[in-house]
């Protein structure tokens, strides 16, 4: 059997194309659902925001032993019988960039009450971006596309971004002008060359990149539910393998599955990066939260 996994479904070339003009336009659709999703995590008034070496304004605070006279704001404290210390907000280059599989691998979805695996992807990457932004964060793409920026623009062109399906079997990761001591998400099944996500990662860690690799499945990649006479294709039709018994290739599969999940692990502890699993049954919100604090991590 292949080692990429593929798919027990046929699909022409019409129903790949109608389906990557549905997700095109939906956009808006997807935004929504990422900025509800952004919503149920609680992450305080200031997101990620500090105390530190800046420009903007965060908040005042009580003087404190130790505080420099300078650095007291007599118009405020001249309201109050304290003084108080004006603080700006911590920013030291704090930029992520963002990588979103597009290929027509993560189309799949084996029942019809789990997104697609792009879908569920696009939706974390998106959300992820909207939680970071608030928090002050620049956000943006790898590549020289859409360079990181915080602003409110820089969410509605990352939707768009992200509802533009690559015409690929396989998504290979973008790691083309990516900024040194920055943060990186690569979102993506890994079903493909991991030779490719290798280099990335490789090159990343060259420049003191350090990121998450967040793995998206379906249930039944993980389950290999299938018995008796299988066509598997993949969703672009360039691989396919017809068996008679099925279920005779599960044990095989399995292995060669957590051998990939092995690797990806270990290429993640050799050049600084986290290693993330995610289903598309499991719950959304959980899997943003564990990202959050995963790329958090990456800022100590």
């Amino acid at each position: 059997m292949s080692d990429r996994f593929a798919q027990p479904q046929l699909q022409d070339p019409q129903e790949l194309r109608q389906r990557a003009e549905t997700q095109a336009a939906s956009f808006p659709p997807l935004l929504a659902r990422a900025e509800h999703l952004a919503g149920t995590v609680l992450l305080g008034d200031h997101g990620r925001r500090r105390a530190g070496l800046g420009d903007d304004f965060w908040q005042y605070r009580p003087v404190q032993p130790g505080d420099p006279r300078r650095m007291i704001d007599w118009r405020r404290s001249a309201r109050s019988d304290d003084r108080y210390v004006r603080e700006r907000e911590w920013q030291i280059a704090q930029s992520v960039m963002l990588w979103v599989d597009q290929s027509s691998s993560m189309m799949f979805s084996s029942d019809k009450k789990f997104p697609q695996k792009s879908e569920r992807g696009r939706l974390l990457a998106l959300a992820i971006a909207i939680l970071l932004i608030r928090g002050g964060e620049r956000v943006g793409l790898t590549g020289t596309m859409l360079p990181p920026r915080r602003a409110r623009n820089q969410i509605l062109r990352l939707a768009e971004f992200f509802s533009v399906p690559d015409a690929g079997d396989y998504g290979v990761p973008e790691h083309r002008a990516m900024i040194p001591n920055s943060r990186a998400l690569f979102v993506s099944d890994y079903l493909g060359d991991l030779s490719e996500v290798e280099l990335a990662l490789t090159k990343a860690a060259d420049r003191g990149i350090r990121g998450v690799v967040l793995q998206v499945l379906d249930p039944s990649e993980e389950a290999f539910p299938f018995q008796g006479r299988t066509i598997f294709q993949s969703i672009g039709g360039t691989v396919e393998h017809e068996t008679l018994k099925a279920g005779d290739l599960r044990e095989r599969y399995l292995t060669r599955l957590a051998e990939r999940k092995d690797r990806l692990t270990h290429l993640c502890r050799a050049t600084g990066w986290q290693y993330l699993l995610h289903h598309t049954d499991a719950s959304a919100q959980s899997a943003l939260l564990q990202i959050y604090q995963s790329l958090d991590r990456g800022t100590t």
